[in-house]
């Protein structure tokens, strides 16, 4: 059946809804990314129309909230990982999309599948942001390692959702790549950052007190297993300068407690694992000596983009399944992946050479300020009218492409 695509002729303002099987607190990379966008829409005049499962977003003008998916024996494991995914209600679902000018998915998932159903027959035009790797759920099969398994991943994504779009935004150039090497298939893409709220300034932050006479080593992201807050841990015992270190683990998940329990085994002074606003954040972003992202699986990581835009020097697993290893300026800045001995020898650099570290410092401050949330949101503005109004290529030259530096 060929399915005829009609665009309203709006010359400023347009009518867009946005898809999101999971959103929740913004305690992760998906989230932040995608409450962003909303906000930034919002305030440049257009009508947004948000569908989630978030309960508390219920009586807010512009969200209209799904019922949670039930998935039976397994609802403890789901709700412990922090999810919650949506069922979609087709007939509510319907009527958020009619009207619109295009339609966005946020991730992959049943929803978003319905919704591209739903979009199809009324001709919306679809487009799509990729913010989640065929790793982040392969982990919770313990087959984050299969390479087949995952490809597997990306080609039902590709055949439930991404060939329908009318454009498909990647954070990296490095996830779209692996996409459309894994589906075999090209897409219609625009590679813009996430980027980096104006917030995140490099600013005058003293320490806490009994933080003061320790080298603060940081890292923000979800505790699980793919982001191996492990290798961090095991580097800081193996430092010639372990009784000076003291690690902070920003974020949260399942694993919280399991990792207390390692650190509280191996390391003298005791990691500070807890979930941080967004104002508290910039305090730690401001205070810590260096950033350690040990990830082994990132689209892009906002949360090292936040990190060198407050001036912290990182030091970035070159994990060939990260993106965020090309944010790496030196080879200083990397290590071998799930390697402590490795991580330990940079962190003594660094501890070594207060020097070279307000050097490197220096450098990434200029680096960072290409990652301009406002220049990103501007791009993916342009995506979304590019496909309301049919204006979408096959290349990434015509689609104005806003290439970032995360190959």
């Amino acid at each position: 059946m060929v399915i005829k695509i009609t665009f309203t002729d709006r010359s400023s303002d347009m009518k867009i809804t946005i898809i999101c099987d999971v959103l929740g607190r913004e305690n992760n990379g998906t989230t932040i990314a995608a409450m962003n966008l909303i906000r930034s829409l919002k305030s440049k005049g257009h009508d947004v129309t948000v569908v989630c499962p978030d309960e508390d977003k219920k009586g807010l003008e512009g969200y209209v909230v799904m019922p949670k998916r039930s998935f039976g024996i397994f609802d403890n494991y789901v709700e412990k990982n922090g999810v919650t995914i949506a069922k979609a209600d087709e007939d509510a679902l319907r009527r958020a999309i009619e009207g619109a000018d295009v339609v966005h998915l946020l991730v992959p998932f049943m929803m978003s599948w319905a919704s591209v159903k739903i979009a199809r027959e009324l001709g919306i035009p679809l487009t799509a942001s990729f913010h989640c790797q065929a790793e982040n759920l392969s982990a919770h099969l313990f087959l984050m390692n299969a390479g087949h398994f995952n490809n597997d991943v990306y080609r039902f994504f590709y055949k439930k959702v991404y060939r329908y779009c009318a454009a498909v935004h990647y954070p990296t150039r490095f996830i779209k790549e692996t996409f459309e090497e894994a589906v075999g298939a090209k897409t219609n893409a625009y590679v813009i950052s996430n980027g980096v709220n104006k917030r995140f300034v490099r600013r005058p932050t003293e320490k806490p007190e009994n933080f003061r006479d320790r080298f603060v080593i940081l890292f923000t992201g979800r505790y699980s297993k793919e982001k191996s807050h492990r290798v961090l841990i095991d580097a800081a015992a193996e430092s010639k300068y372990a009784d000076r270190i003291q690690l902070i683990f920003a974020g949260d998940g399942p694993l919280k407690e399991e990792l207390g329990e390692y650190a509280a085994k191996k390391l003298k002074n005791q990691p500070l694992f807890r979930f941080f606003s967004r104002g508290e954040m910039l305090d730690v972003l401001n205070y810590a000596d260096l950033y350690v992202h040990p990830a082994e699986i990132e689209i892009e990581a906002i949360s090292c983009l936040e990190a060198i835009t407050c001036g912290l020097v990182p030091v970035i697993a070159d994990s060939p399944r990260s993106a965020t290893r090309f944010f790496a300026l030196g080879e200083d800045n990397l290590f071998r992946h799930g390697d402590p001995t490795s991580l330990a020898g940079k962190i003594d650099f660094w501890i070594e050479h207060p020097e070279e570290k307000e050097a490197c410092r220096g450098r990434y401050l200029g680096y960072a300020k290409q990652f301009d949330q406002d220049a990103c949101m501007d791009g993916m503005e342009k995506m979304l009218r590019d496909a309301a109004e049919g204006r979408v290529h096959g290349s990434e030259e015509e689609n104005g492409i806003l290439q970032r530096s995360a190959e």
